[in-house]
């Protein structure tokens, strides 16, 4: 079992920038690729990016990229997500993921843990 908690949402003028973290517990460290998803009101959950197990690989969901920038610390257990360049349309919950297939975050699989999301307001 894999434990995941967000942190750094909140409130943020556009422009602005926010760096989430996602702090994993459980089996960790390198054994997972690791991910951001986000979930506006009214809408789906959508792929923002992922990272690879080593941080080899990454990928960024056209919307955020030149803007966002996913990281992780291995020796932390942690992952982040830098966000700059703020727009309004950017306004969701932010979830992290955990999955063993990086590919998964790729064709829209399942993810095999996740965590319980922290909200990023942007206002105009």
């Amino acid at each position: 079992q894999v434990q995941l908690v967000e942190s750094g949402g909140g409130l943020v003028q556009a422009g602005g920038s926010l760096r989430l973290s996602c702090a994993a517990s459980g089996r960790t460290g390198s054994s997972y690729a690791m991910g951001w998803f986000r979930q506006a009101p009214g809408k789906e959950r959508e792929f923002v990016a992922a990272i690879s197990k080593s941080g080899s690989r990454i990928d960024y969901a056209d919307s955020v990229k030149g803007r966002f920038s996913i990281s992780r610390d291995n020796a932390r257990n942690t992952v982040y997500l830098q966000m700059n360049s703020l727009k309004p349309e950017d306004t969701a919950v932010y979830y992290c993921a955990a999955d063993s297939l990086y590919m998964d975050y790729i064709t829209g699989r399942g993810m095999d843990y996740w965590g319980k999301g922290t909200l990023v307001t942007v206002s105009a």
